[in-house]
Order: C-alpha cells, then structure tokens, then sequence
C-alpha cells in the first residue's frame, strides 16, 4: 500500500474519531483494509444512478459530488465530498445506487470492498456504530441542504456552504475555517444550491464587494468576515454532529 493510500484511509479514520471512539486494534483493522486507486478525469461519472456497486469510494484528493439525475438531462448535487471522505459507505447495505457521483474536479479515489468493510464491521461491533454514525452524519447534511433549499435565499444558501465546507475542511486537516480549497466552479456551485450560473455570479461579486469573501489562490476560498458569513448563512455547525 502506498503511502497516498495510506494517509488516505488514515483521514477516514481521523473522521471516524470524531465521533467515535475506537481501540487500537479497531483503529489498526481501519487502516489495513485493502484498497483499489483509481483516477477520475473532472466532470467524469464514479457511480452512475442505477448501478450496482460492489465496492464504496474513499476520496484520496480531488472533490466529489453526489447528484439527482432529471429527465431532461440536468444535475441537483445533493452532497459534496472531500479527502477522507468515504462518500458512498451507504452502498454497503443498498449497493444498487439511487443516486450518482462525479468528481467535480480532477479525482484520486480508492475502491474499498464492500467484503471488507463487512468483514471488519461483524468483527468489530464499535467500527459497525462508527460506520453507522457515518453514515447519519450524511443524512443530518443532506436534511439541512433541504431546509437550506426549501427556506433560505441563494445568498444564504451559497453562505452556507462556505460555512459548512470551511469547518469539514478544517476538521479534515485541508485547511482552515478562513482558508480553505472549494475547487467549484460556478455552474457547479450552481447545482448545489439550486440556480443559475448568472445568479451564483452577482451572489459570489456582492460577497466580494461587502469584503466577506475572497478568493486565495489554487482554488482556495478566503474568509474575510467569519462572522458575517455565518450570520448570513444562519449557521450551526450542530448539524455536522462533531
């Protein structure tokens, strides 16, 4: 196993500590599952709606973006997902997918074995629960991008997913809270937050103008005003369940 593998399955297990306490040997059975890389060009399909998957994908490097596939051909993401990310440990228990994954950007991925994760999950009764937390933390995202969607403007709803990147970010070890890489661009943004490439462009100029948002170099948001973000955002990071 290379040592980008390595650190790879490492960032999946410093997001299981966050909210899961485990032993040595848990830790170490982790860090020993066997792995399969693979590279995914930007805008290329990982999983397509409909099919069946025998493994889940851990993000090495790069973004992922998990997407409702419409009749007429358009994408609503409904998560996006970052190094350490294991972004479809779902599919272990529903492994025909009813959703898709593209890599927004340039990807490194591994195929972790469903097998293995089973296997690792029967013998250890507390990495089952750390899997299962996981896996709710996905779901408590998701319900907050419904409200988002459902009940706040775009300005609040694009706010919001700084916010919400800044801190998965930080917490990943990728960056900080005030400088952190969202590699979107904007009809990709577009697609999170549902609206037009045109209205993600006066959202992201007026941030820019009110001195609350900047951009830092190699794809790297920087916050100016954390503050105001979040206040914009009506952020609480309670939903991330850390």
């Amino acid at each position: 196993m290379t040592d980008l593998h390595q650190a790879a399955l490492a960032r999946f297990l410093e997001r299981l500590l966050l909210r899961s306490p485990l032993t040595l040997d848990e830790r170490a059975a982790i860090l020993g599952m066997r792995s399969y890389p693979f590279q995914a060009s930007a805008q290329e399909d990982v999983v397509t709606p409909g099919a069946a998957v025998d493994h889940a994908c851990l993000v090495v490097d790069g973004l992922i973006g998990r997407y409702d596939l419409m009749a007429d051909g358009q994408r609503q993401i409904t998560a996006l997902h970052i190094a350490g990310d294991l972004c479809d440990l779902h599919s272990v228990a529903s492994p025909v997918a009813g959703w898709g994954l593209e890599a927004l950007t340039t990807s490194t991925l591994l195929q972790v074995p469903h097998a293995d994760l089973r296997a690792i999950a029967r013998k250890f009764p507390a990495i089952a629960m750390a899997f299962w937390r996981d896996t709710i933390v996905d779901a408590s995202i998701l319900a907050k991008w419904v409200g988002n969607l459902g009940r706040k403007n775009t300005l609040s709803r694009v706010a919001h997913v700084y916010c919400e990147m800044a801190i998965r970010s930080e917490k990943a070890g990728l960056g900080t809270r005030l400088d952190f890489p969202l590699p979107l661009k904007q009809h990709q943004l577009a697609d999170v937050v549902g609206a037009t490439t045109v209205h993600i462009n006066r959202i992201l100029q007026t941030l820019r103008k009110e001195g609350i948002v900047g951009s830092g170099a190699n794809h790297f948001v920087h916050i100016n005003d954390w503050n105001r973000l979040t206040e914009i955002a009506d952020f609480n990071p309670l939903f991330l369940l850390m």
